[in-house]
């Protein structure tokens, strides 16, 4: 059933990288930092102006950099880009990367190779308690979110709530996501239990 009439905003993340501090050094110097592009919509979090350039079997890609480093890289690409590049990218949720493919990761200073952390993000919500509350879920709940656009109306299933204090209420899909429901920028979503 339909939760509420109320809506959650639905955003699409582009593809991008989360680095550690060991691995931004290795790309960009010793000693490197990040630098703030701009702040994202979940708190703390932003796009930095570094970019790195994948390397798989078929080709390459260049990614931003999202900030603030994390304990283990993660690439996030769509299962499309994935295969433009040539791996396969399990659909797995952030920061579950055991068993899931590497690849060459290039920067300006150097290269590296991580043997894991290649991932198609799993479709996601972010939550306070208070908005797990109010639209009456818990954490790790899987919902479906309706979307109705111009001609592409879609409902999403398999949808994680990721529940936090740290959180702000977004709903995150990747690019094959937003295109198979025609979604440029952002939407707004119906929370189906």
């Amino acid at each position: 059933k339909i939760m509420s009439e109320e809506k959650v905003l639905v955003e699409v993340s582009a593809r991008h990288i989360h680095l550690t501090d060991a691995d931004v050094e290795a790309l960009f110097g010793p000693g490197y930092k990040l630098t703030v592009k701009k702040e994202l919509s979940q708190p703390g979090q932003f796009a930095s102006n570094e970019k790195v350039t994948i390397k798989g079997e078929r080709g390459e890609m260049k990614l931003s950099v999202l900030g603030p480093t994390r304990p283990e890289t993660q690439v996030e690409l769509s299962l499309t880009e994935a295969r433009t590049v040539g791996v396969k990218a399990m659909i797995r949720e952030s920061g579950d990367i055991e068993g899931t493919q590497g690849i060459t990761i290039i920067g300006p200073a150097g290269s590296i190779e991580i043997t894991k952390g290649v991932i198609a993000a799993k479709r996601h919500i972010h939550m306070t308690p208070a908005d797990a509350e109010k639209y009456g879920v818990t954490n790790g709940q899987i919902v479906s979110v309706k979307i109705d656009t111009d001609g592409r109306s879609l409902t999403f299933g398999d949808t994680v709530v990721r529940v936090s204090e740290k959180y702000a209420l977004a709903m995150h899909i990747d690019t094959d996501e937003a295109n198979a429901a025609a979604i440029s920028g952002s939407a707004l979503g119906e929370i189906i239990k």
